[in-house]
């Protein structure tokens, strides 16, 4: 830190332990000054050969007939005046960055120019703000920091701006000219200390003036930004790297600070300034979406206005797939009843679709100008965002008081490209499922749809065909299109099938009544059937019909095999015979299409059931009549 010494004679200044304070001489003191609460006993002379202000004041009271004089509203009170003082009588004086800009403005008040004294005060002051406090970084930003409590001395003194334009200019200077010391608390700093760069030693990084801008109070930091900014030499990602180091300085982690309502207002104010300084490109790349969604999360908790959270939203919709779950669990307030804000999720996800002009089924719209949108968005940020949305669902799921209708909208916010895979969506649902237990049947079956089985894993499919939280035509179909994935696959060495037992246990909870009057009615919803199954089918149908062939021949062995060994299953009496009938007694696929004729028992035309034994005929009770029984075999069961 820089300082300077003014004066020779030692320091004289003595205080009795009270508010008086006096120069010990072998001379009374002949005039009492009174500055706020202080009593300086003090000398004529010295005191009007240096302040004209002290001059006119000193006359008056004689003319009164007084020696008492009163000095009000000086700036820096009742310090910066002994200063002054001290230096009437040429004591020593030690001036720096602390004192220097309030020593000014006292000096500016006293009258202490060069008209009534050469060399006088505010000339030795000048010299060492030009030649010492504006040439030091460190120093600069201190007496930046003292300008505030001088208002408006210091704004009238241009001492404001001159500290700004000098710490402006340092911090554009380019890096490798910067020969001062700063500091620099960053991951990439070797320590926590502060650093001295040196230009053979270490090389200097380009946000190096951030973190000593933070100490500023928001609008001289505001101030000193829009300058540094105007010069043009700093690229944007620096300026975010400033705003984010800003914004970590003075915005608490704690959501309970910031709903505190003592300090909201400054907070705002804080906020709205943040916010301003943002680069005007809102395309830029330099800001991380992750310092938006902070402060859209503080705008949020404490109620900034709509603009700055409109601000923030299209800021975050350029780049929401770079975000992550963290980021997006922003906290509800009243009079909403869950823990994050969905729906404000929800408005991000749909504009970030808006701007990429994505539809929900993967095609590219038009906007209302039908022109086509202008966007950057590729496949690749299509699915990063979809990821990110499973694992938000994921995260939310487990709020008691999400409805359906959110989370359904949630998960069918991203187009169906976009999602290749359906295991992180069927751990939302999962979850979704688990901690709302007492969901109607009907909105179980409406989450459940929301994922495609024949886009899960062997691992997924393993375990969703042993939950008992799924829907029961969920558990058939993932049961189905995996013993299809397995006869495909049943001569390669090591395929993941289903677990032995998961048909008994899916059986078991089968009720015939229900299961047969919705077979009956043709109630049950049967959802499309893929071509790649199609053609599995149709492959098994060309296999039984041209038996006498060798391929077909182990195509026909291959499947008879899966039913041989899902034929161990143990199935209770009761539940095999329902699956018999569902199977063999004419059943219809997942997707709506005819069972082929050999896919259930290997190539038999029986109605055996696939993957179980034979059920003896005498433990089956009828259900009807007997010509409503013989009917009732002629018509097809479905399962969807």
């Amino acid at each position: 830190m820089k300082f300077m010494k003014l004066g020779s004679k030692p320091d004289a200044f003595q205080t009795d332990g009270s508010d008086a304070r006096y120069v010990l001489s072998d001379l009374p003191s002949d005039i009492a000054i009174h500055v706020d609460d202080a009593r300086f006993y003090l000398h004529k002379f010295p005191l009007l050969s240096k302040s004209s202000l002290l001059q006119r004041l000193i006359i008056e009271a004689s003319q009164n007939g007084t020696d008492e004089v009163v000095i009000q509203d000086i700036p820096g009170g009742v310090k910066t005046f002994e200063i002054c003082a001290k230096f009437c009588y040429g004591m020593v004086v030690t001036l720096n960055a602390y004192n220097v800009v309030a020593a000014r403005c006292a000096a500016e008040f006293l009258g202490m120019t060069e008209d009534v004294e050469k060399s006088n005060l505010i000339f030795k002051i000048e010299v060492f703000l030009n030649s010492g406090i504006f040439r030091s970084w460190k120093d600069s930003i201190i007496a930046l920091q003292t300008t505030d409590a001088l208002l408006p001395w210091s704004e009238e003194l241009k001492l404001v701006g001159r500290c700004i334009d000098s710490i402006a200019t340092k911090a554009t200077v380019n890096p490798s000219h910067v020969m001062w010391s700063y500091t620099y608390n960053r991951k990439s700093a070797s320590s926590d200390e502060i650093v001295e760069a040196r230009r053979n030693l270490q090389a200097v990084p380009k946000d190096w003036w951030v973190e000593d801008l933070c100490e500023l109070d928001v609008d001289l930091y505001r101030r000193v930004m829009v300058a540094v900014k105007s010069r043009g030499r700093i690229p944007c990602d620096v300026v975010g790297e400033a705003l984010k180091a800003y914004a970590a300085r003075w915005l608490p982690e704690c959501s309970d600070m910031l709903v505190d309502d003592v300090y909201s207002e400054s907070y705002k104010h804080l906020l709205e300034t943040i916010i301003w300084l943002l680069p005007s490109d809102k395309g830029s790349s330099g800001i991380s979406c992750r310092f938006f969604l902070k402060l859209l999360k503080v705008t949020v908790l404490i109620g900034a206005g709509e603009l700055l959270k409109e601000e923030l939203m299209d800021r975050i919709v350029l780049q929401l797939h770079k975000a992550s779950v963290n980021d997006l669990l922003i906290p509800s307030k009243p009079p909403a009843q869950t823990v994050y804000d969905v729906q404000l999720v929800q408005t991000l996800i749909s504009r970030y679709m808006r701007h990429a002009g994505v539809a929900e089924d993967g095609i590219f719209l038009n906007n209302l100008d039908q022109e086509m949108f202008e966007t950057n968005v590729d496949s690749e940020s299509l699915l990063a965002l979809c990821k990110l949305v499973d694992r938000y669902l994921a995260e939310v799921a487990s709020d008691p008081n999400l409805s359906v209708s959110s989370f359904v909208d949630l998960a069918t916010s991203m187009p169906e490209s976009a999602r290749p895979t359906h295991d992180a969506l069927y751990t939302a649902i999962d979850i979704f499922l688990k901690l709302h237990p007492g969901l109607p049947k009907m909105e179980k079956r409406k989450i459940s749809s929301l994922m495609d089985v024949k886009k899960l894993s062997k691992g997924a499919c393993i375990h969703a065909a042993q939950n008992d939280r799924l829907p029961l035509r969920v558990v058939v179909q993932v049961l189905f299109f995996e013993q299809l994935r397995a006869a495909g696959a049943a001569s390669v060495p090591g395929a993941a099938t289903v677990p032995d037992g998961t048909v008994a246990r899916c059986m078991a909870r089968l009720d015939e009544d229900d299961w047969k009057a919705a077979a009956v009615r043709g109630a049950a919803p049967e959802p499309p059937t893929p071509g790649a199954l199609r053609r599995q089918l149709g492959s098994l149908k060309l296999a039984e019909q041209g038996g006498g062939g060798d391929d077909g021949r182990r195509l026909v062995a291959r499947s008879s095999s899966v039913a041989n060994q899902s034929s161990r299953l143990s199935l209770s009496s009761r539940s095999r015979r329902i699956f018999d009938k569902l199977w063999a007694g004419g059943a219809r696929l997942p997707g709506g299409e005819p069972a082929p004729a050999g896919a259930g028992n290997g190539g038999k035309g029986s109605s055996d059931t696939s993957g179980s034994s034979q059920s003896p005929r005498s433990s089956a009770k009828p259900l009807e009549s007997k010509s409503s029984s013989s009917s009732s075999r002629n018509r097809r069961y479905s399962v969807s």
